[in-house]
């Protein structure tokens, strides 16, 4: 099932609808629910539209929402190609890691800054007809009203979050992951050792981790291509990482992998890097009376598989062709229903692979490069990765395919004629 696939006929009521948050889930959710005819307003804290972060990868599933979003041409332009995904460890020089998309266009992945994917989604919601309200912190909700500031704005039919891991409005209490990472954007080198289509990761055990992804353009300099690189380190030991001479990290880096070298340049220090930290954790139900949530809001999980950004959009997607479905309560369980085999799935295969790349354990990093290696570049094993990574191992929203609206059309007219509840 394609993440572009739609649902039943479109009700005809618009909403009212408030989104919280001017991240990658809630400007797609703009855009989305404007194209359908919904009276949409963003409310974010920052003064001028601006992204927060370094780069990511845009998998198929991901890609399929931009495109319905109105954004994959200009997404398109702006990111990099990735065609395979590759990790070495340092003490032997062995391959830990290689999955390898698909030939097809359409079943590749997409490095991209979060400036040039967060300007696409911008201007898509804008273009759709959204109000994006700059300088509006949300702060809390009474009833169907959002709490900026001092004031109410509303009250609307409807509330989404897509505040992100720090929002004011979920109830997720998430575990906190042991290993975070620090990330910058760097010039892509002319003496790059590696291919501009491809994420190349370097371990030593599973303590320690440098990576270097292509992410294409950014829209001031369209003709420079840049690279994200970032270095996998425990989640107490990032303040004393920054606290630490630049220098000694340099040294240590490139004592770990030499060619990481062509990545540094003299003018970078600590103050082009950006600390991420993560969780794990799900919303049973992630919606109540006039409120839903999507993306980090809902659910967070480690950043090994490369899904977090793809999962805002199919919340986003899935969130508005629900909502062509049903409305109130029917149309936020079917969103939530529709999502939940597939955020659980990728949640369960996340918790179990992490530890074997991001831990402080012996025993894993042996199984991973003597066991688990080996099978990855074997088939079966080798295409289900594949599949792993461009995030369809399932399908992403079920419940809506276009086969499960014609079970739920059919079911709604033999209970129109005979009575009965559908």
């Amino acid at each position: 099932m394609g993440a572009g696939q739609v649902g039943a006929k479109t009700v005809a009521m618009k909403m009212n609808i408030a989104i919280a948050g001017a991240g990658i889930g809630g400007l797609a959710a703009a855009s989305l629910l404007a194209q359908d005819g919904h009276r949409v307003r963003v409310y974010d804290q920052f003064a001028a539209p601006r992204p927060v972060g370094s780069g990511l990868v845009i998998q198929p599933v991901g890609l399929e929402v931009l495109g319905a979003a109105g954004a994959a041409a200009e997404v398109m332009k702006r990111g990099a190609p990735i065609l395979r995904m590759f990790g070495d460890e340092v003490a032997k020089g062995r391959t830990i890691l290689a999955v390898t998309y698909g030939e097809a266009a359409d079943r590749q992945g997409l490095g991209i800054h979060r400036a040039a994917l967060f300007q696409a989604l911008y201007d898509a919601a804008i273009a759709a007809g959204a109000q994006v309200m700059a300088s509006s912190t949300v702060s809390g909700r009474e009833g169907q009203c959002l709490l900026i500031g001092n004031r109410l704005e509303g009250p609307f039919d409807l509330i989404v979050d897509a505040l992100g891991a720090a929002s004011c409005l979920s109830p997720l209490t998430a575990r906190p992951l042991p290993y975070g990472a620090v990330w910058a954007t760097v010039p892509w080198p002319d003496n790059a050792p590696f291919p501009q289509d491809q994420l190349t990761q370097r371990y030593r055990k599973a303590d320690r981790m440098l990576g270097v992804l292509p992410v294409g353009t950014m829209g001031d300099a369209p003709e420079r291509r840049l690279a994200a690189i970032f270095y996998s380190l425990k989640r107490e030991a990032i303040d004393a990482h920054f606290a630490r001479p630049f220098a000694d990290w340099r040294d240590e880096a490139t004592a770990l992998w030499p060619e990481f070298a062509a990545f540094l340049p003299d003018t970078l220090s600590h103050d082009d890097f950006a600390a991420a930290r993560y969780s794990h954790g799900t919303l049973r139900r992630p919606y109540e009376d006039g409120l839903v949530h999507i993306g980090d809001a809902a659910h967070r999980a480690s950043p090994q598989l490369g899904q977090g950004a793809n999962m805002a959009l199919l919340d986003a997607r899935a969130l508005q062709l629900a909502l062509r479905r049903a409305r109130g309560h029917e149309a936020l369980g079917l969103y939530a229903g529709a999502r939940r085999w597939h955020v659980a799935l990728y949640q369960a295969l996340s918790a179990s692979f992490t530890p074997q790349y991001q831990s402080d354990s012996v025993i894993l990093p042996l199984l991973r490069d003597h066991v688990l290696a080996r099978l990855s570049m074997t088939w079966p094993v080798s295409v289900i990765l594949t599949k792993l990574v461009c995030g369809d191992l399932v399908p992403p929203m079920p419940a809506l395919t276009p086969q499960a609206a014609r079970v739920a059309g059919k079911t709604a007219k033999v209970a129109r004629k005979t009575g009965r509840p559908g």
